[in-house]
């Protein structure tokens, strides 16, 4: 059990009526709930603070940005479908954005050469130059956000993190019904 009396910056975020998530929690509540509520608090407070940077300084909505990152990794660029599954969203968000992006001339998208239904979205030269100055402030931010952590414990949290992906992965995958 985790004691939020004896916790500091539960007392902190407490007292900057901040606790978010975390306020559902009672003293008696297990640990693992806790420990969830403030995961879900973070990953809230992150999110929307990179969401109010990206749009008071790039006038760019956190979607955007994402999928401009996606297509930076890949010169070549993505099939519609694949940038799809990678932004965890469906292809009609995709094709929107898609639409979106190609009218203000960031990407462009060209028939794919081995399947005539997909199309091959890429970032053009103005959209690469555009994402590498976001991403560039974008990384200082995220630096910024996690400079009161040392580097053991963000590789730790990493580590400890990756491995709760990894059993949820594995409980999904067998707690499934055949189809």
């Amino acid at each position: 059990m985790i004691d939020s009396t004896n916790d500091p910056s539960h007392a902190a975020l407490s007292d900057a009526e901040e606790l978010g998530h975390e306020a559902r929690a009672g003293n008696d509540d297990h640990a693992v709930l806790k420990l969830w509520l403030r995961m879900l608090a973070s990953t809230t407070q992150i999110e929307a603070e990179i969401r109010k940077r990206l749009r008071e300084r790039f006038d760019i909505t956190l979607a955007r940005f994402d999928y401009m990152a996606q297509l930076y990794r890949y010169k070549d660029g993505l099939k519609m479908r694949v940038l799809s599954r990678y932004l965890m969203v469906t292809g009609g968000n995709v094709t929107g954005l898609t639409d979106e992006l190609e009218r203000e001339g960031v990407v462009s998208r060209t028939a794919s050469p081995d399947d005539r239904r997909a199309w091959i979205v890429s970032l053009t030269p103005k959209g690469r130059r555009s994402f590498e100055a976001m991403a560039s402030e974008h990384e200082q931010w995220i630096l910024e956000m996690f400079s009161g952590l040392d580097m053991k414990t963000v590789k730790q949290l990493h580590s400890q993190l990756g491995q709760l992906r990894v059993h949820v992965m594995r409980n999904e995958a067998g707690g499934e019904e055949p189809a």
